[in-house]
């Protein structure tokens, strides 16, 4: 099987990037590499994050290796917290406060649509490449289910009762920002040789 390195020291990413990938190509995390710093993320865009976590583990470890940032986009928000998403609360990052100012934020907001965006960045044969993927829905008025990170409690996907949440890994995987941004990538890296 092909191995590659995921550049992230989030554990659920990690979790949900190899569930996605099972049997197909293998994961290196960041701490198998020995790669134990935070990894800088001080672009305006998504792509720019994404891309600056790649090269740096690429430059610095030697290896082919791809990095995702995320941004829950709210049209309420004028598309916040978007590339700040992470740190919408200020630092500590802490998903718990970031989700609480979100709803926050949205009180007495009429219109609850909000998109979560992913971009992969990925360096490969000292080559780049990038994939996105997308997912629509609304912000629920307050949080839903146990399961996911993040924004999920909060965030409905069109087409389901349900918030991130409250669906299981698989459910998620099939229809996530991420999910869709990996299948993409999953589907390039099948017809690649490395």
């Amino acid at each position: 099987m092909k191995n590659i390195c995921f550049a992230s020291n989030n554990a659920k990413k990690l979790d949900e990037i190899k569930s996605a990938l099972s049997g197909k190509i293998g994961i290196i995390s960041l701490e198998e590499l020995g790669c134990k710093e935070e990894l800088a993320e001080t672009g305006d865009t998504l792509y720019h994050n994404a891309f600056q976590k790649a090269r740096y583990v690429s430059e610095t470890y030697g290896v082919d290796c791809f990095a995702d940032d995320t941004g829950l986009e709210v049209v309420a928000l004028d598309g916040a917290p978007g590339v700040y998403s992470g740190r919408f609360a200020g630092e500590p990052r802490s998903d718990e406060r970031n989700v609480e100012l979100l709803l926050k934020r949205m009180e007495g907001k009429e219109n609850r649509n909000a998109s979560f965006r992913t971009v992969i960045a990925l360096i490969l044969q000292g080559e780049e490449y990038s994939f996105e993927g997308k997912v629509d829905g609304v912000i629920t008025e307050e949080r839903f289910g146990e399961k996911g990170f993040g924004y999920d409690p909060v965030f409905q996907p069109d087409g389901y009762d349900r918030t991130f949440a409250e669906l299981s890994m698989e459910e998620k995987n099939q229809i996530s920002h991420r999910g869709r941004a990996v299948a993409k990538l999953v589907q390039f890296l099948l017809t690649r040789d490395f």
